[in-house]
C-alpha cells in the first residue's frame, strides 16, 4: 500500500472511530413516539420532583431544575457530552449557593446566553437572570434590570430568534398571572406588553414556552374552559400579522385530569414537546404478604411517584393542531 493510500484508510478508520464514539442525543435514550414517554428513567426522571427542561442549540448540554421541601431547595441540574459520552448530572455551577433558590433554566435560540429565575431561599420576591457564553461556559450571573424585572415577580423567561422575551408576571389578584411580551430594540428590552386574550385564556396562566420563530405558544392554563381537570397545557399560534389563534387543548395524551401539568418546552431542533407532568400509574406488585416499609421506599425512590417529572413526545402533537390562517 502507498504511503498516501494508508494515510487515507487511516484517517477513514479515525472517523468512523470518532462517529461510533460520540454520544447519541439525549442522554442516549430513544426516542418517543406520538406517545408521551417518561424522559431519561432513573437519569432525569430519578423520583426527585423534577421540571423545567433547556438545551443548547448544538445538543450537548441540557438542563433542568429539582424543587424539593417546597421549593426552600431548588438547584439546576446539567449533563454533558464530554468525550463521547453524558456525564453524570450536576448541579450546575451557578446554581450551588445555599442561600438561593433557582430554576426554569431557558437557553437562547442562538446559545450565547442562559437565563433563569431565581430569588432568596425563603422570600418571596424572585427575578430574572442571564449569563453569557463563554467558550464552554457561563460567565457570571447577573439579575436582569428593568423592565424586564419590577417590584413583582417574573417567570419563566422564553426568547424567539431575534431576541423577544415571553415572560409571567403576576396579574391583579395574588395567585393569578399572565404572560407578557418585551421586544428587543436596539439592544435594550421594551416595557412588556400583556399579550391577548387568546393567550390569557382560563383563571391564571403563566410558564408559556414560545417557538423560537413565533409561530406558537404552549400555555399552561388554570381554569380553560375544556379543561381535563386543574392545569391544563394548551397552544396557541400566531401568523405574521400578529394575530393569535384561539387556545387549543393538547388533548388527553398530555393532560391528565388532576394532575398537575405546567412547564412546556420544545427541543431546539423542533423535534419533541417535553413537558412537566405529576402522573403517578400503579405502583410495583405489593408483597403478597402486605405492605412493608422497604416496599414504601422502594415506590418513593422511582420515578412517577407523585412528584413532578418531565416527559416527552413527538412535537407533531402540536403541530396537529394547528388551524387554518397560522
Amino acid at each position: 500500500m502507498k504511503k498516501h493510500q494508508f494515510s487515507i484508510a487511516a484517517s477513514c478508520l479515525l472517523s468512523l472511530f470518532a462517529a461510533s464514539a460520540a454520544a447519541a442525543p439525549y442522554l442516549d435514550q430513544p426516542p418517543p413516539s406520538n406517545e408521551p414517554a417518561l424522559f431519561a428513567p432513573g437519569i432525569v426522571s430519578d423520583g426527585l420532583p423534577n421540571r423545567d427542561m433547556a438545551i443548547t442549540p448544538d445538543g450537548k448540554e441540557i438542563y433542568w431544575s429539582s424543587n424539593l421541601r417546597d421549593f426552600g431547595i431548588s438547584v439546576i441540574l446539567v449533563s454533558r457530552e464530554v468525550d463521547g459520552a453524558w456525564t453524570e448530572p450536576e448541579v450546575a455551577p451557578f446554581s450551588r449557593d445555599p442561600t438561593m433558590v433557582y430554576y426554569e433554566p431557558h437557553v437562547a435560540p442562538d446559545g450565547e446566553r442562559f437565563f433563569f429565575v431565581a430569588q432568596k431561599a425563603g422570600q418571596e420576591a424572585n427575578d430574572i437572570w442571564v449569563m453569557d457564553r463563554e467558550g464552554k461556559s457561563w460567565g457570571e450571573a447577573r439579575r436582569m434590570d428593568a423592565p424586564i424585572n419590577s417590584d413583582g415577580k417574573e417567570y419563566y423567561p422564553s426568547l424567539t430568534r431575534d431576541g423577544t422575551m415571553y415572560l409571567t408576571r403576576e396579574d391583579g389578584e395574588p395567585g393569578t398571572e399572565a404572560i407578557y411580551r418585551s421586544r428587543l430594540v436596539n439592544g435594550k428590552y421594551s416595557e412588556p406588553e400583556r399579550l391577548p386574550e387568546q393567550v390569557n385564556s382560563g383563571r391564571s396562566r403563566f410558564n408559556a414556552f414560545v417557538d423560537p420563530d413565533e409561530r406558537f405558544i404552549v400555555v399552561p392554563v388554570l381554569g380553560g374552559a375544556d379543561s381535563a381537570g386543574a392545569i391544563d397545557y394548551y397552544v396557541v399560534f400566531r401568523n405574521a400579522a400578529d394575530e393569535w389563534s384561539q387556545p387549543v387543548n393538547l388533548g388527553s395524551k398530555i393532560n391528565t385530569p388532576g394532575h398537575r401539568e405546567w412547564t412546556p418546552y420544545v427541543s431546539p431542533d423542533g423535534k419533541y414537546f417535553f413537558f412537566m407532568s405529576t402522573r403517578a400509574p400503579a405502583a410495583p406488585d405489593a408483597p403478597q404478604d402486605g405492605y412493608s416499609r422497604a416496599y414504601l421506599e422502594q415506590v418513593h425512590a422511582g420515578a412517577e411517584n407523585g412528584n413532578s417529572d418531565i416527559y416527552w413526545i413527538d412535537a407533531s402533537v402540536i403541530w396537529e393542531l394547528k388551524p387554518e390562517g397560522f
